[in-house]
């Protein structure tokens, strides 16, 4: 009896049936049956005995979903590299020229409350890799430990966490807040190339945890110290909005784009709007 192959070429001889099942294939075969396969039979090779499925007749068991990369994500490496360039020259000029104001902060932040200068976590960068995020510390030094009592009080969608008035925040940490101050340290990750001037803002672990396919595509370029929706609304707005706009960054990506983002910064900071 020869293999019904349904039309299609095949240069397995056909002609001769291996008759001589064990009870694994009869259980392959069993099962194939009952995902609604159409089974044609097993054909005995030189080689092997192989069951023929015709899975033309069945509906797809797995859809795959695989983001289509544009914009940056695939840039060509000569505008990859003056998008570095910039970075490096625009955060180099930045850390010497704001080297006085780094003092202050510093020393402010000091005299003023128990702790370090700095506080550090973990981020989530480009491709998943984890790396040091640091920032002049605004809160008390037990504010991580305070914020699951604080659940309750979030007042952002999503896997963000921010209270407007938040209680944990120190006096000088209300300020260099309001002005984004305490966001320059991470200047120096642009000078290392963890991060860019401009991309999406980076996130926690436990945040990126809870992100659908869609918002994995953030993670296909470097994170930045602005970004769209940091000059538009920044903190106002819903995280799914924050997702939307990171997108829109990624897929309509140039040069022209860093600028006008970079340019916009400076009043949207110094406005204060939507920065808690």
């Amino acid at each position: 009896m020869a293999a019904d192959v349904r039309g299609a070429e095949s240069s397995v001889d056909v002609n001769r049936i291996n008759g001589d099942r064990s009870t694994k294939e009869f259980q392959d075969v069993d099962r194939a049956a009952q995902a609604g396969h159409d089974v044609v039979d097993n054909i005995d090779t030189d080689d092997h005995t192989a069951t023929v499925i015709d899975l033309r007749t069945a509906e797809p068991i797995v859809e795959i979903d695989r983001p289509v990369l544009q914009g940056l994500a695939v840039a060509p490496r000569f505008q990859l590299g003056l998008k570095r360039a910039t970075d490096i020259v625009v955060a180099a000029t930045a850390l010497v020229l704001l080297a006085p104001l780094f003092t202050a902060v510093a020393l402010a932040i000091k005299l003023t409350s128990r702790g370090p200068v700095f506080f550090k976590q973990p981020r989530v960068g480009k491709n998943g890799e984890m790396f040091d995020f640091v920032k002049f510390r605004s809160m008390r030094t037990t504010a991580v430990y305070e914020k699951p009592k604080l659940q309750e009080l979030n007042e952002k969608d999503g896997p963000i966490f921010k209270i407007r008035n938040d209680p944990r925040i120190t006096k000088v940490g209300k300020v260099i807040r309001k002005l984004s101050i305490d966001e320059l340290p991470q200047l120096a990750h642009v000078l290392s190339g963890k991060m860019s001037l401009v991309g999406p803002r980076p996130h926690l672990p436990e945040e990126v945890a809870a992100y659908d396919q869609r918002a994995h595509r953030r993670l296909t370029v470097k994170p930045g110290i602005t970004c769209i929706w940091q000059v538009s609304g920044r903190a106002d707005l819903d995280f799914e909005t924050w997702i939307d706009l990171d997108l829109e960054y990624i897929d309509t990506w140039s040069s022209g784009l860093d600028a006008k983002i970079l340019v916009k910064t400076v009043p949207a900071v110094l406005s204060g709007k939507g920065a808690y």
